[in-house]
């Protein structure tokens, strides 16, 4: 007798008892071949490992700066920049809105200043940085660029990412600054400028992982992500860009929840849709630009602040799900992290979680282990067709940025979130520790604290350098910034210039908001 009346996915998928030839009709070609169900590369991990990114920022650039050589040193491949909340939205330090913020959530950076102490002794030729970035993407964007160069370091050698999806912001996040139709602009003035100045660099890293943090099923994290793809993908050809030439440089991120098989085929699926948009939608030409290319984190929202130890588990199957999956780069959240920023302890065993994977497992031997799974190709067709389902009713509101205006995208999700929690509550899904097999008492475990007098010596180290720079240089780049916000110019060398004078992030996003404005829900 089963355990239960019925089986189904966290996207409410049927499970069959058991699966066998006739559940998918499709049958793939192999790992690197069009449209790469089964993998981008025909070997995979067997020529290169995928790259262990640990996403890590907190308090000051110094002590972040810190933490990032420790990574390094124990054999993380990447680095991935946290941001705190006053950076992501655009405000200095020591304006009022940041108060209670500065460094809490990730590094603070007011200035290029802090952007150079971040990297300080780490050469921007030999590592690739992700930047969980996106309203103010193109000013942190300047900041590396600047910081490279001061190096010494051609910006064409430079290697990564900046986030750069403002959609996903306003279905998901809420860490916008100005309406979509400027922020569009921002976003497709940096694909054009990077295509020639920054060509290693990606321009876009579209997220459906905040969108599943949000509450969303599989289903919606595909196809609300590739439908924001598809607007940026518009957007770019609009702005006259050849989309072989800035296509090959989108890359994506995506979450790795808790059911695992429903997540291996997740990821197969999106590949697939991504590459038939791509060549029959905007018939593209290179077979890079068919290619869905994405870094992954394991679940926030799966952590559980009791029992923290369980969270070792979590994460250690989802980056199993992910890296079964095909992902080009992975994050593994740490185990203390539904109650505080990593320990240094935390972020170890997190990485270590990764490179037992790699190098024990043996799942990296082989390319695509579960394609051919009578179960896995056949969630792989149905997590497809539901996706391609809300495609067409996203069409018919007029493409995602109409969809996000009219707040479908947003409804959606919050039906999903709340039918998981009733689920929750019910114990119809078990949480291990938090609503089953619970303990009366449980030891707290020892937490990372941000100094609380971080935020006066960031501030003043800001005012610091507002006092040394040139201030007529600054107002005379912010004014050319204002002159060409203006017009149809691209925004990039004006932002760029603004940077090198040493313009604070709160100083260039005030110029722009003079005239794009603010969003408001």
């Amino acid at each position: 007798m089963d355990r239960k009346k019925s089986f189904e996915t966290l996207s409410g998928i049927p499970l069959k008892t058991v699966y066998d030839e006739s559940d998918t009709t499709k049958h793939e070609k192999s790992p690197g071949e069009y449209p790469y169900t089964r993998g981008i590369h025909p070997s995979m991990y067997r020529s290169r490992l995928w790259t262990m990114r640990q996403y890590a920022g907190f308090g000051s650039a110094e002590e972040t700066n810190e933490r990032y050589r420790y990574l390094l040193n124990q054999g993380q491949t990447g680095l991935s920049v946290a941001f705190d909340l006053p950076t992501q939205i655009g405000y200095d330090s020591d304006d009022s809105m940041s108060i209670g913020e500065v460094g809490k959530v990730g590094v603070a950076i007011d200035s290029l200043h802090d952007m150079e102490r971040l990297f300080q002794g780490i050469p921007l030729d030999q590592v690739s940085t992700s930047m969980t970035i996106n309203a103010p993407a193109s000013i942190l964007l300047a900041m590396y660029m600047v910081t490279a160069e001061k190096q010494g370091v051609d910006p064409k050698q430079i290697k990564g990412t900046i986030q750069n999806d403002i959609l996903k912001e306003y279905i998901a996040r809420g860490t916008y600054i100005f309406p979509p139709k400027p922020s569009m602009r921002l976003i497709t003035d940096v694909f054009q400028y990077c295509t020639t100045h920054t060509p290693l660099f990606n321009t876009i890293s579209i997220s459906g992982y905040h969108i599943r943090e949000a509450g969303s099923t599989a289903i919606q994290e595909v196809a609300f992500t590739l439908a924001n793809a598809m607007a940026y993908v518009e957007a770019a050809l609009r702005a006259n860009l050849d989309i072989d030439q800035f296509a090959p440089r989108l890359s994506f991120f995506f979450n790795a929840h808790n059911n695992f098989l429903e997540e291996v085929a997740k990821f197969r699926a999106a590949r697939r849709m991504w590459a038939h948009i791509m060549k029959n939608r905007f018939h593209a030409k290179s077979p890079k630009s068919w290619q869905l290319r994405f870094h992954t984190q394991t679940a926030g929202s799966t952590l559980t602040a009791q029992q923290p130890d369980n969270n070792i588990v979590r994460v250690t199957l989802q980056a199993l799900a992910a890296v079964l999956g095909g992902t080009q780069s992975l994050h593994t959240n740490s185990r203390d992290e539904a109650l505080a920023l990593p320990t240094e302890d935390s972020a170890r065993i997190a990485l270590r979680t990764q490179q037992i994977l790699a190098h024990e497992s043996g799942i990296a031997d082989t390319v695509d282990p579960f394609g051919g799974s009578y179960v896995v190709e056949s969630l792989t067709d149905q997590i497809e067709e539901g996706a391609l389902d809300y495609l067409k009713q996203i069409e018919e509101l007029g493409g995602a940025v109409s969809a996000v205006e009219q707040g479908f995208m947003q409804r959606e999700i919050r039906k999903a979130a709340l039918a998981t929690q009733r689920q929750i509550e019910s114990k119809e899904q078990i949480i291990v520790g938090m609503n089953q097999f619970q303990l009366e008492k449980e030891k707290v475990p020892e937490l990372l604290r941000v100094d609380p007098a971080l935020s006066q010596r960031q501030i003043d180290a800001l005012h610091k350098i507002k006092a040394q720079r040139d201030n007529r240089v600054v107002e005379e780049s912010l004014y050319r910034l204002r002159q060409a916000a203006s017009s149809d110019e691209n925004l990039m060398p004006f932002i760029l210039d603004a940077v090198r004078a040493y313009a604070t992030i709160g100083e260039i996003s005030n110029t722009l908001r003079e005239i794009f404005g603010e969003y408001t829900v």
